[in-house]
């Protein structure tokens, strides 16, 4: 039986051609946390790595940046990420949705900062984090 709305748990992700981040979350609270960050190639990663981590985690839903212009325009990327977000549904069966990330790198990195300084924004964990930002700000979309 599917989780119901404000009970769910999410990975969330920060689609990229060379890299991908991913995060854990639970909509009861709003929160995610960052879990890793995977290779792509072209965009296309492996998705045994994805598999496993949805074995382990066991979302109820898959959530996707989805990358705008500024002005809520699509770009090129756009396509590519929906994409990604297809083929993840048509491989797991999961519910996916996309939601907006402009900006989320920005403020990944900032949180980055604010916890460890320069150190800290190492490419790996900027995916990460902008993945934990993705998927926080889908979660506070739910309920406003």
């Amino acid at each position: 039986m599917p989780a119901s709305i404000g009970s769910r748990t999410a990975l969330g992700f920060d689609f990229g051609t060379r890299h991908i981040g991913i995060a854990y979350g639970q909509e009861i609270t709003g929160s995610a946390r960052p879990l890793k960050a995977i290779k792509a190639k072209d965009g296309v990663p492996n998705f045994d790595l994805i598999e496993a981590l949805i074995k382990e985690w066991q979302p109820d839903i898959l959530i996707i940046g989805l990358p705008l212009n500024m002005d809520g325009t699509e770009q090129p990327f756009t396509a590519r990420a929906k994409k990604f977000a297809n083929r993840l549904h048509g491989r797991f069966g999961l519910p996916v949705e996309m939601q907006d990330e402009r900006l989320t790198t920005a403020d990944a990195k900032q949180s980055l900062f604010n916890q460890g300084g320069y150190r800290n924004l190492q490419k790996d964990n900027i995916d990460c984090q902008s993945a934990v930002v993705i998927l926080e700000s889908w979660f506070e979309s739910q309920y406003s």
